[in-house]
């Protein structure tokens, strides 16, 4: 599919993100490990949550739909669970979350697993969770360092792990399998990844105890309890809407009920310090989580840094603050942020190619990139790489280039974010598909 995105509209109104990716998985995945009927209200109907949902019910959970958004689901139980065995291949698509944390889970069964995925997830590093899974005693194989991955699970030991690259996948799926391990596991993370498991398994009654970076888990002697959860709206997806009203002129919108939790929202701390017009408004709780509305107005931006536990906070939003950085005055520099090398593209290397087509003035570095500023963008043919977060960056670039930007290989926006030209279109935004 391609997008063709005309600049010269400001944009206004009110707009809800999608419900949060990270935590949908992760909803799913928690039910139906637990005990009895769950309930997921605001749940994402997208691709890669899709992946997790018919990999829960392959794996004999049943799993009832009140509406596209709202799941309900039947736990089996901590060792409930029916792995399909080595004949059938649990399909995660191109879901980097559902392998990895499915992974954790299945460390704990006495079965054999296979993990595959369609080729980007293919090329995506799995050694950093086989590590810790073999440590704790499962056997894990990879696909030199890659999927396929075959886990042959059992009973497992608690371990004290020093991570080092701060990734919430990786951290979860130690958790997970911490929950079938005898003992307390430790985790010593060199950043603030984000914490969407530890409150929802705290939620469900396990002794679970954050210091710092450190986090302990003790196994429940009991059942882990049912979900009832509402999913707050995605940070990550609202961000696209949010650089947007940032950059095209005259803008106001208003993100509702927006996911908040401090170790996601490194964005728009950034953007706040380069003089960006931000208001979050009341903080409230939604599903164990902080949830606040963003008021966004247009703003010239001043250049700023990103580094060290900061890249950790934001690294699913690079691509699109790539976009913002081209309209900003001075020298964006962002540094320590090799981790953007194995998302679903190498997002340095792709970014700073795309936007370079546009004119921007974009240096790639090893571990990050330069961005001089500001600009003005021309309007290009540009693509996504199968990167859904650049597809919709690249989106928000032609909103404020002059000319005509098409977009090729935006289905890959459905991964996260399917609602994104529809809302785009209501807020003002003139995309139409060709």
């Amino acid at each position: 599919m391609q997008l063709r995105v005309r600049s010269g509209l400001s944009l206004r109104g009110t707009a809800t993100a999608p419900g949060d990716k990270s935590i949908s998985h992760r909803a799913l995945l928690l039910a139906a490990i637990a005990q009895d009927k769950s309930e997921v209200y605001g749940w994402l109907p997208a691709a890669d949550c899709q992946a997790t949902l018919r990999a829960v019910r392959a794996m004999g959970v049943p799993v009832e739909h009140r509406a596209p958004d709202s799941l309900i689901i039947h736990g089996r139980g901590l060792r409930g669970l029916r792995p399909p065995g080595s004949q059938t291949v649990l399909d995660c698509q191109g879901s980097g979350t559902t392998m990895r944390l499915l992974a954790g889970i299945l460390a704990g069964y006495p079965a054999t697993s296979v993990l595959d995925g369609h080729a980007g997830l293919r090329r995506r590093p799995m050694e950093r969770v086989a590590i810790p899974l073999r440590l704790m005693g499962a056997q894990v194989e990879t696909t030199n360092g890659c999927p396929p991955i075959t886990i042959r699970g059992g009973t497992l030991r608690a371990i004290e792990y020093t991570m080092p690259v701060a990734s919430a996948q990786v951290k979860s799926a130690i958790l997970l399998a911490g929950l079938y391990a005898e003992g307390e596991t430790v985790i010593l993370q060199p950043g603030p990844a984000r914490d969407h498991t530890e409150r929802m398994l705290r939620a469900q009654g396990v002794h679970i105890l954050q210091s710092d970076n450190t986090v302990r888990l003790r196994p429940s002697e009991r059942p882990l309890a049912p979900l009832r959860l509402t999913v707050p709206a995605d940070f990550s997806s609202a961000a696209f809407m949010l650089v947007a009203a940032l950059l095209v002129p005259d803008s106001e919108v208003l993100l509702d009920h927006t996911n908040v939790n401090p170790t996601r929202t490194g964005l728009l701390d950034v953007l706040q310090a380069m003089g960006a017009h931000i208001q979050v408004g009341e903080m409230k709780e939604q599903g164990g989580e902080p949830v606040a509305d963003l008021l966004v107005r247009s703003a010239t931006l001043q250049a700023g840094q990103v580094a060290g536990e900061l890249v950790v906070r934001m690294i699913d939003e690079f691509p699109i603050f790539a976009v913002a950085a081209t309209q900003a005055s001075g020298s964006t520099i962002v540094r320590d942020a090799q981790e953007l090398r194995v998302k679903e593209s190498d997002r340095i290397a792709a970014v700073a190619t795309e936007l370079r087509k546009m004119g921007a003035h974009i240096q790639e570095r090893p571990d990050g990139f330069i961005v001089e500023g500001p600009v003005t963008l021309q309007g290009a043919y540009v693509d996504s790489h199968g990167d859904h977060r650049l597809a919709m960056a690249l989106v928000v670039a032609g909103l404020i280039a002059r000319g005509e930007t098409v977009v090729h290989g935006c289905e890959v926006i459905g991964d996260s974010f399917p609602g994104f030209v529809p809302i785009m279109r209501q807020l003002g935004a003139n995309i139409e598909e060709v």
